[in-house]
């Protein structure tokens, strides 16, 4: 799981265009919006769209969304348990 959570940081850093923050910046269980990492609405779709394009899951719910989302480590349960790729 450590692999995978590395993968998403450097996925949500490559993705979201973050050039001020490193891998190393970023730990498992920061929140990724708000006052952790700061990221927003128009980022949350970038990773839904992540999601379903290297992991494919699709996401219908948005409320399901911030509950995946709140941190790196809910982002790689959430994967392990219902990946399709």
């Amino acid at each position: 799981m450590e692999d995978l959570k590395l993968e998403l940081k450097e996925k949500i850093i490559e993705n979201l265009n973050l050039e001020d923050i490193e891998v190393e910046n970023i730990e498992n269980n920061d929140p990724l919006f708000g006052d952790g990492l700061g990221l927003d609405s128009i980022d949350a779709l970038e990773l839904i769209v992540m999601l379903d394009k290297d992991y494919g899951i699709k996401l219908s719910d948005p409320k399901k969304g911030k509950e995946i989302f709140e941190s790196i480590d809910t982002m790689a349960k959430y994967i392990i348990d219902n990946r399709n790729k």
